[in-house]
């Protein structure tokens, strides 16, 4: 059944699964102390008919209206991407429908995932990546889970003050040019994945991604938007070439080709990770580098290993997260805050003062952890069991003040990353789940593209502390834990999560790109729909806040919060500005009847939810 249309689910049918799950709701409530929590646990009635809501017989849906504020940019009401057996949410809707069109031929999530984040390379280059890294969170519905890192490492040659100069400041070498880019982990990454999860061969799951390459796509506004915006950051290398043909940016409408990404993507399509690692891609990768003056040797190559982990479980409210563990910060930082959050017994109603507040502080306390005690696992002792534990939470909240707003210590550091990152989500029709986050840094990441291989290269050594205890470019001042040391793994705020219902059944597959604003709106669009009672699509269109210790300030979307409230948070001691957009997310959530998916609203756009 096609996706993108609602009127492929029949209005009876949606009436039934709302009534159905109206049923569920009221014979839990008799017995479930948590029961007006098994409203979302059913599924939020995304879609139902108006009938269903107001009339249908005596049945009414068990979602809540969402209120925005007056001037806020989206209503409440909107619908999400409907499909009743498998769902791919990412950035990019080719990408989304590779992922697709494996699931239809039997593929599972895995191999769906797999086949969007390679697709993603080919059709995304602003942040899909072959020359980057990322997390991956798989929930089998068998029950087996796993938290595959493969993010990005500093090569070999790397030294803790490669990036200061002379005059004792930092340069921009970790973020522009051939010295900035980490050893790609991507390729290794999902091959791993694949190999242990999937069910159908790396040959078959790379196919829309080598036709993509090799016969092009047709260029859309949004492809040729980026390519002009980036155009003096690009020009410097030799992508100008490939993506600014006759000193112009690609046109919409016109179709591009890569020929040299098409022949790498066959190469791993018949080698496997070898060819990237040990094989022909690497040495043209290396030789690129090396002209370039770049550091990654082969052998950073050949040591290069994606680290299969346990997700950090976690619950809220009887609800079960499954989220990234280090060196990814978003599953520890997330779970930190929910289990600060989770000792009020009733949050303030959204969009209020109270709520705000009780966000803001939760953040404050879970970052100010996140800044000073996370970092590679391999590198440092990360307090894991402390700093996801409930009792450690019920301490934090003795030091939130109802009515005032408490100071971020000035000793405390704040650690951030690149903007320009992509999530994908995934589900099948057997309730295999996939959630994915992707990056090379900055968008077109060291903006160094590669002729031979076709790929832009990360620049994700930026992500480390390049001076300790000191701002960097971007006025961050990052810890000692993660400096810079041959080997290690970067901290990433990257989140992708996986949430149960309190039954154990999947619920929603979610995560983000934003640097460390990834974190503060995956967990609100995971609080939207279990503590605020939303539909998926209000969750997604909710407006967002970020607080992220340093610098000491409450950050929200432009008209997403009243002028009373302002008024009310910055009396209490907050200092508040608002801001754009807080992250991009990509959602999928289980409902009566099938699946929702929801991309990133304020990533201006038709939908690129794909199902089937």
């Amino acid at each position: 059944m096609p996706t993108t249309l609602l009127s492929k689910f029949t209005a009876g049918a949606t009436v039934l699964a709302a009534c159905t799950a109206v049923a569920a709701c009221r014979t839990a409530r008799t017995s479930d102390p948590m029961a007006d929590k098994c409203v979302t646990s059913v599924g939020l009635v995304e879609g139902a008919p108006a009938s269903v809501v107001t009339q249908g017989g005596g049945c009414k849906s068990p979602t809540r209206a969402a209120a925005f504020p007056a001037e806020w940019r989206f209503k409440a009401g909107e619908q999400g991407t409907m499909a009743p057996t498998a769902m791919v949410a990412s950035n990019n809707a080719l990408a989304s429908a590779a992922g697709d069109e494996i699931m239809k031929a039997g593929g599972n999530a895995v191999d769906a995932a797999v086949a969007t984040g390679f697709a993603l390379a080919v059709t995304f280059p602003f942040a899909g990546n072959l020359g980057g890294g990322g997390y991956m969170v798989i929930r089998m519905a068998d029950g087996r889970t796993a938290a595959v890192d493969y993010r990005e490492i500093a090569p070999l040659a790397a030294s803790r003050d490669m990036y200061i100069g002379p005059d004792g400041k930092l340069t921009n070498e970790s973020v522009v040019g051939y010295r900035a880019s980490g050893v790609p982990g991507a390729v290794a990454g999902m091959t791993a994945a694949l190999a242990k999860f999937g069910s159908k061969p790396l040959r078959e799951v790379l196919q829309p991604a080598i036709r993509l390459a090799e016969e092009g796509f047709t260029v859309d506004s949004v492809l040729f938007a980026s390519l002009r915006g980036s155009r003096a950051y690009l020009e410097r290398f030799d992508g100008k070439t490939v993506f600014y043909p006759n000193g112009e940016p690609l046109q919409p409408g016109t179709r591009f080709r890569q020929p040299a990404l098409a022949r790498t993507l066959k190469l791993i399509a018949e080698q496997g990770a070898d060819a990237f690692y040990r094989g022909e891609v690497g040495d043209s990768l290396v030789a690129g580098m090396k002209r370039g003056g770049g550091i990654i040797t082969k052998e950073d190559l050949a040591r290069y290993k994606p680290e299969m982990r346990q997700p950090i479980a976690s619950t809220y409210r009887g609800y079960h997260l499954l989220t990234m563990p280090p060196s990814s910060s978003g599953g520890v930082t997330i779970t930190e805050t929910l289990n600060i959050l989770e000792t009020y017994d009733n949050l303030p109603p959204f969009g209020s003062v109270g709520y705000a507040h009780a966000l803001a502080s939760a953040y404050q306390r879970a970052f100010i952890d996140r800044n000073s005690k996370l970092a590679d696992p391999a590198f440092a002792q990360v307090p894991l069991d402390k700093l996801t534990s409930k009792s450690y939470a019920r301490e934090l909240r003795k030091t939130i003040a109802n009515d005032k707003a408490t100071p971020t210590p000035t000793l405390e550091r704040t650690i951030a990353e690149g903007m320009h990152t992509t999530h994908y989500s995934v589900v099948d029709g057997s309730g295999n789940a996939v959630a994915t986050t992707t990056t090379i840094n900055n968008g077109y990441g060291s903006g160094v593209y590669l002729t031979g291989p076709g790929f832009f290269m990360n620049d994700e050594m930026d992500d480390f502390a390049a001076q300790p205890g000191k701002p960097n470019m971007f006025g961050l001042v990052q810890g000692e834990a993660n400096a810079i040391a041959p080997g290690k793994r970067m901290l990433s705020a990257m989140s992708p999560t996986i949430v149960l219902d309190p039954q154990g059944k999947l619920l929603l597959v979610v995560g983000a790109a934003g640097g460390p604003r990834i974190i503060t709106a995956t967990s609100q669009v995971i609080l939207n729909v279990i503590q605020n009672h939303m539909t998926l699509a209000d969750a997604m269109r909710a407006p967002r806040l970020h607080h992220q210790a340093l610098p000491d300030t409450l950050r929200f979307e432009s008209a997403g919060l009243t002028p009373a409230v302002v008024d009310s948070l910055r009396a209490m001691g907050w200092g508040i500005v608002s801001t754009g957009s807080v992250a991009n997310v990509n959602a999928i959530m289980r409902i009566p009847g099938g699946l929702v998916g929801v991309t990133e609203p304020r990533d201006r756009g038709p939908s690129r939810a794909v199902g089937h």
